[in-house]
């Protein structure tokens, strides 16, 4: 589905909308209406007031509160293992790689910068990363680059400190490999206390923030965007930024390409002690503790084409596939049940770098952040605000 209509469609939508002429205050032309309100949305909107503290910068939502994939992820504070920038370094140059773990770090800190290291409980814990007794070949050649991977990690960090080092399995998974590899400088956030955070330093901005409403089409004419929903009439602004990520998909085509990640939690493990993030198949599969539970994800690389989706749902065939993972390999020695399971939208291309760019005079995108939001978002959401205030 495209995200374009005709200005007589929504002339027509207008004038048949039964909004009181208090809602048409509300709904007044914005400066800056972005649509999104995750982590790329809501850091754009506070460095746009930063900036212009006089614009009327709206943020639209299509649920109540941030419902993307920003609020749905497993709250991984990381930059890329070894097994990952091995991959990568297929389709990328050794530059890219290192202004892409830059980036990525630099993003982190952004965050940090915005709504502080304790208010959204970053600990660097350090990310830990094994192989399946069935990758022999993965791991050892994980293990011939180690150093290339620790160097080009420290050049992009501009450290001199290790960044990968091998440790042993000290926490009792089975059918995987003696020996892992840890990254010294990962960690992990509370993805609720991030966004709350977020939600609150861009209200005390002056950032207006609309739960809810969906879009549905746009037309620009002349130095104006329309933008047309499915219940809540028409909004005007000056500029459009779309920070959907992977549903981006369903407003602009062939921009960006959706991919669905499952995730599940555990009921409380008495005595579980499991500090670190972990990774498990080039990153395919994800956990972490999290007030005495495991929350766990992955699994999309058991069916890429059915993950190819939007669509906000958990798959029988994933989830179980997941919970083996669990009983198996993480805790075989550990009766434990599942609380809940959900799923996130991330949005992925042929190349890891996010996209932000003009896609038109007066709309703008920030998307493609690669699984890597908590990462990236504050940095994507700052170069989509500059980009806009360019123009």
């Amino acid at each position: 589905m495209t995200l374009k209509c005709t200005i007589n469609e929504l002339q027509s939508a207008m004038n048949t909308n039964t909004a009181s002429y208090w809602e048409s205050y509300l709904t007044q032309q914005a400066d800056y209406l972005i649509v999104g309100a995750g982590i790329v949305g809501l850091t754009c909107a506070v460095e746009l007031k930063k900036h212009q503290p006089k614009a009327r910068v709206l943020i639209l939502e299509r649920g109540p509160w941030p419902s993307g994939a920003s609020i749905k992820n497993a709250g991984f504070a990381c930059f890329g293992s070894v097994s990952e920038i091995v991959a990568d370094a297929a389709h990328h140059t050794e530059q890219e790689l290192i202004a892409l773990i830059r980036k990525r770090a630099r993003g982190l800190e952004q965050l940090k910068a915005i709504v502080g290291s304790r208010t959204m409980n970053f600990q660097q814990v350090g990310g830990y990363e094994y192989f399946l007794n069935t990758q022999a070949e993965l791991y050892e050649g994980c293990l011939d680059r180690l150093k290339w991977a620790d160097d080009l990690a420290k050049e992009a960090l501009e450290t001199t400190e290790t960044i990968f080092s091998t440790v042993n399995n000290e926490f009792g998974f089975t059918q995987v490999m003696d020996k892992g590899i840890l990254n010294h400088h990962e960690g992990h956030i509370h993805t609720g206390r991030l966004m709350e955070a977020l939600v609150k330093e861009a209200s005390s901005k002056g950032v207006l923030f609309y739960g809810g409403v969906e879009v549905a089409s746009h037309e620009e004419h002349k130095n104006q965007v329309f933008l047309n929903t499915h219940k809540h009439g028409v909004f005007k602004t000056r500029k459009l930024l779309l920070a959907t990520n992977g549903y981006t998909a369903k407003l602009l085509d062939n921009l960006v390409e959706p991919a669905r990640a499952q995730v599940l939690i555990t009921r409380p493990i008495p005595g579980l002690k499991l500090k670190g993030t972990f990774h498990l198949d080039q990153g395919y599969y994800y956990f972490r503790e999290i007030d005495q539970r495991i929350l766990l994800g992955g699994g999309r690389n058991l069916d890429f084409d059915s993950e190819r989706t939007t669509e906000e749902r958990t798959t029988k065939s994933i989830q179980e596939a997941l919970e083996r993972l669990l009983r198996e390999v993480i805790l075989p020695h550990t009766s434990v049940e599942v609380d809940q399971s959900w799923a996130g939208i991330m949005g992925i291309g042929d190349k890891k770098s996010p996209m932000i760019k003009a896609l038109s005079p007066n709309i703008y995108c920030g998307v493609r952040l690669g699984g890597m939001g908590v990462a990236l978002g504050a940095g994507v959401g700052s170069s989509l605000a500059e980009l806009a205030m360019k123009a």
